[in-house]
């Protein structure tokens, strides 16, 4: 049975994107049209098949290997070889290396006081400003992300001579790189010098840990130094997890605290939550962190609605059959986490904010696939538990003291930037709170 979709054009499908706002949008309309199998153009990989029912993609995680075109954005990070297209053989070791950091409660645990310090510290500055305007959630909270990310896994934010200029280096780079525009030459000089210094940057690090050995089972760049890999590879699995890191976490909890604004019942069961569980301290401790469950059902409704990866994508290296319809070797698979996650058949009423959708009760009722933030099988993020803890911990400070307003007249617009961005960031009036009384 042929799979359907809309006719080829001569452009290969870039028009049609554009003309639906970005390739996060058009997998919406093709699969409201289509049907839960499409075909499609996509450009830069020519025809790809967009999958956006759960129980067929089951049978797509096994497949181990990305379709090298598309990833092709992230080569200008990677001095030695693109890490995101590793063929199979070499991803898995290299993948286990990145769990047996990133994957650890009691790593975890080790670093909670100090992402929390970190937390406190925007929650302080912000505080500081108040009543001066709205907060530019993305670029605050990103930079926040990246000082927890370099404080876990690179030996603290104090091994970065400045870790604001890193951000700021990361924003021009992502601008000039990943912003899918062509540039200016003014833009691709500020890009090259913002590359050259973050390498320089994380080579003064790596540069650190040599001789020093490892501090723990936390630490990225001595656990890569440890297993013998080359300089070029330690520096750019720093870079890209840097990259992925920062921004995904970042804009995880962008995307909540702007559910939060409008629906003001949902904030103040969280802030119930966050006054019974935490008291009178200013953050839960790490126990505490696993007793906030509102807050859990919170943030994954917002990664469902908000997914920070708005999809990604498997290259077959065998014959696949999907229900009806039979794949060929070499294909394109489009993992569509947006559409997967607005499909109707396994969540009613999907563009509402329902937090209790994610209740042990309703989620034993959905298909594993059904809820993917993170992306699945063998190339799924290795950073996922951090992530959760991270975006748990960011949120449970900033929601213990204050309360979220929309800013008047400021549009947010969902647009696909390597991660899922708002276009002029995600401006919000930041309020102090008071403590629920009788807590």
């Amino acid at each position: 049975m042929g799979i359907p979709g809309p006719e080829e054009q001569a452009d290969g499908g870039v028009g049609a994107v554009a003309a639906a706002g970005g390739l996060h949008l058009y997998q919406l309309l093709l699969h409201a049209e289509y049907g839960p199998v499409v075909r499609f153009q996509l450009p830069g990989a020519g025809t790809a098949v967009s999958v956006a029912d759960p129980v067929l993609l089951e049978a797509t995680a096994h497949v181990d290997k990305r379709p090298e075109r598309l990833f092709a954005f992230l080569e200008p990070l990677c001095e030695a070889e693109n890490l995101q297209v590793l063929d199979a053989g070499e991803h898995g070791p290299w993948r286990r290396l990145l769990l047996s950091v990133f994957a650890g409660r009691p790593s975890h645990e080790r670093h909670f006081a100090r992402f929390t310090a970190l937390a406190t510290e925007l929650a302080d500055r912000w505080a500081a400003r108040a009543g001066s305007g709205p907060v530019a959630l993305q670029k605050d909270l990103t930079a926040l992300s990246l000082r927890m990310i370099c404080e876990y896994a690179l030996g603290g934010a104090a091994g970065l001579a400045d870790p604001e200029r890193v951000t700021a280096a990361f924003e021009a780079v992502l601008t000039e790189y990943l912003g899918g525009g062509p540039g200016t030459p003014e833009s691709r000089a500020r890009a090259a010098e913002a590359l050259a210094y973050l390498r320089a940057a994380v080579d003064d690090v790596i540069a650190a840990h040599r001789g020093a050995g490892r501090a723990d089972r936390s630490d990225l760049i001595g656990a890569l130094v440890e297993a013998g890999e080359r300089p070029e590879r330690i520096r750019d699995t720093v870079m890209v997890t840097l990259l992925a890191a920062h921004h995904t976490t970042g804009v995880a909890v962008s995307w909540t605290l702007h559910l939060l604004g409008p629906h003001p019942a949902a904030a103040d069961r969280v802030a119930d939550e966050l006054d019974r569980v935490a008291g009178d301290r200013a953050a839960p401790d790490f126990a505490g962190l696993r007793r906030l469950t509102y807050l859990e059902l919170v943030l994954k409704e917002s990664m469902r609605l908000y997914p920070p990866g708005p999809y990604g994508a498997r290259e077959t290296t065998e014959p696949l059959v999907l229900g009806a319809y039979e794949i060929p070797a070499g294909t394109t698979v489009f993992y569509p986490f947006w559409a997967l996650h607005m499909n109707p058949a396994y969540w009613p009423e999907p563009r509402v904010f329902r937090p209790e959708r994610f209740t042990p009760e309703e989620a034993a009722g959905r298909p594993r696939f059904a809820y993917v933030p993170f992306g699945l099988g063998p190339r799924g993020c290795e950073g996922a538990g951090l992530a959760m803890v991270e975006a748990e911990l960011i949120l449970a400070v900033l929601l213990k003291r204050f309360r979220f307003r929309p800013a008047p007249g400021h549009e947010v617009t969902p647009v696909e930037r390597f991660v899922l961005w708002a276009a002029d960031d995600i401006r919000m009036i930041v309020e102090p709170r008071e403590p629920l009384r009788g807590t």
